[in-house]
């Protein structure tokens, strides 16, 4: 299985609680140990983005996919 695999897998379990609040998260990239996300929905304009990203999303792809360190969003 690839990085960019269990990237992926990582973020299937993190989808459903993004979803709730009505957002979203797209993979964009993964370039050596950093992660590009894309977030989408509510996520976009929502003021605790950043919060989500590195408490959230950050956290659990650190925790799930050996190597990663930093995930960044872009903006849609």
């Amino acid at each position: 299985m690839t990085v960019e695999d269990q990237v992926r897998g990582a973020l299937e379990l993190i989808r459903p609680a993004i979803q709730m609040d009505g957002g979203d998260i797209r993979l964009q990239s993964v370039d050596g140990n950093t992660v590009t996300v894309q977030l989408l929905g509510t996520c976009e304009s929502c003021p605790l983005t950043p919060v989500t990203l590195k408490q959230g999303v950050e956290r659990i792809l650190r925790e799930k996919v050996p190597g990663i360190t930093r995930v960044v969003a872009i903006e849609a």
